[in-house]
């Protein structure tokens, strides 16, 4: 499921978006928000896809080599180690993974089964798939590790998978790497006989609501704390400051002053990394400063109000 931070990336993107466009459509942008992060789902359901689409790759070639005319020994006894894989044969029964492709229509391995032959090749010439086709041990154990380590190592960082999933969705560049982690969790904690069922975009309706609200009071609200900025600041111009800061200051501004269940100190610290990843190498110490000043001058004035104990 989508966190926290990876909902502050996504608000900060769309607010970018939405400033670079000059575009004053709150609604729509709001819309495409929403949608980028539901796209984020259909990569993860991909991704889950896949392995079960490399499967039944190799279970068509073993049949296909069965027919050869001079098929060898090893052809008309193959090992199916593979194919009969427990984890994938999981994945490969969910009734909710196949629902949300058919409702989807999520058909990209069946335009573009190139991807599905590459990944399938690049894998059965590992060292990987071959200790593993060799293991005699047959458990659901043995079967996952298997799984998460091809994945980790060999679908994960392919890059001519990241680049087509990048062609079909810009958004996707910054998600690959989530959703990723995402994967290997849900494979790592599926359980032997048990159904896959797919994971909850979000954690709660909390979540899901800040979004919304994340992005429209940093978006309605951000010309009024630019005043505030602008006094925490006094040696820089407003058009000095990097847009990628201005609006990553502008979001925990938001959280200071609007949500109150979330420490200050959380909301310094999560738009600290944010910085670190998407802007200069000294806008973390920048952003710090910044944010610091303003937390104290909204605690003593009461615009900042955090309800619980050691919220601030």
């Amino acid at each position: 499921m989508i966190n926290r931070r990876h909902i502050r990336v996504k608000v900060m993107q769309s607010v970018y978006a939405m400033q670079q466009s000059h575009s004053d459509d709150l609604v729509k942008e709001e819309k495409f928000l929403k949608h980028s992060i539901q796209k984020m789902y259909d990569l993860y359901v991909l991704n889950l896809q896949l392995l079960v689409e490399m499967q039944k790759l190799a279970h068509k070639r073993i049949e296909l080599s069965k027919k050869k005319i001079l098929a060898t020994k090893e052809e008309l006894n193959p090992n199916t180690k593979f194919i009969d894989n427990k984890l994938i044969n999981l994945l490969n029964e969910s009734v909710s993974l196949e629902g949300y492709v058919e409702l989807n229509k999520l058909n990209y391995w069946d335009l573009d089964d190139e991807y599905v032959k590459i990944l399938l090749d690049e894998l059965q010439k590992s060292d990987l798939y071959k200790k593993y086709m060799d293991t005699i041990e047959d458990s659901f154990n043995v079967d996952k590790a298997f799984v998460i380590d091809f994945f980790r190592e060999i679908v994960a960082p392919n890059e001519k998978l990241a680049d087509y999933f990048e062609d079909k969705m810009i958004s996707w560049v910054d998600d690959i790497p989530f959703v990723n982690t995402w994967i290997l969790k849900s494979l790592n904690k599926q359980k032997a006989n048990k159904p896959f069922i797919l994971g909850s975009l979000y954690k709660d309706n909390e979540d899901k609501i800040f979004v919304s609200d994340l992005f429209t009071k940093t978006v309605l609200h951000q010309h009024k704390y630019e005043e505030d900025i602008k006094e925490k600041t006094p040696n820089w111009e407003a058009d000095r400051i990097a847009d990628i800061d201005m609006i990553i200051i502008k979001m925990a501004i938001s959280e200071f002053l609007h949500f109150s269940s979330i420490p200050s100190r959380v909301t310094i610290n999560e738009y600290i990394e944010l910085a670190k990843d998407y802007s200069t190498s000294k806008s973390g110490y920048f952003i710090n400063g910044v944010l610091d000043k303003l937390s104290k001058d909204y605690l003593s004035s009461n615009k900042m109000v955090k309800i619980g104990r050691g919220l601030l």
